[in-house]
């Protein structure tokens, strides 16, 4: 086969797209980005032991669950939402809302439950949201939602458990 000019530039188009795509694949796959230390600490064996496959997906590589999956999404008795992977708990039931986005999303965490980080994957700036005692991938965090704080914690249920409140 000889490579002509049409050859040449579908190669070119192809390699600049696969170089492009690499830093996405790299940091999808890469170790959360949080803080470097937190209380609750658990090898990546450990971790794997403790949670399912999409639980270990989400809290330890910044997976993201499909929207409208969790049945969290859908969770609307009084009680408390905590992380999957430590228990630590994040947010109260009186500050969840439907945000039509397919995630279980709240306008405020309860104090101390939850740390942010920069996120500049997938070619975007946002914020993350990291548990704060075992340093779990939770979601992100925009300033599109209710009053009073303008604020929507868009969580992957996955990452979380509830319990009702008695």
């Amino acid at each position: 086969m000889t490579l002509n000019r049409r050859h040449f530039l579908s190669l070119g188009g192809v390699a600049a797209l696969a170089a492009g795509m690499a830093p996405l694949l790299a940091a999808r796959s890469a170790p959360p980005k949080a803080a470097a230390s937190f209380p609750y600490t658990l090898t990546d064996a450990e971790w794997r032991t403790r949670l399912t496959p999409a639980q270990f997906d989400v809290l330890r590589r910044e997976g993201t669950e499909r929207p409208y999956t969790s049945p969290l999404n859908d969770e609307h008795r009084n009680g408390t939402f905590s992380c999957a992977g430590c228990e630590q708990h994040l947010f109260a039931s009186s500050t969840k809302f439907d945000s039509g986005t397919g995630w279980p999303s709240f306008w405020q965490p309860l104090a101390a439950a939850v740390g942010e980080t920069r996120d500049s994957s997938f070619g975007m700036v946002r914020t993350a949201v990291h548990c704060a005692n075992c340093g779990g991938h939770l979601g992100h965090v925009f300033d599109d939602g209710p009053r009073p704080t303008g604020l929507r914690y868009c969580m992957n249920g996955v990452a979380m458990t509830f319990a009702p409140q008695a």
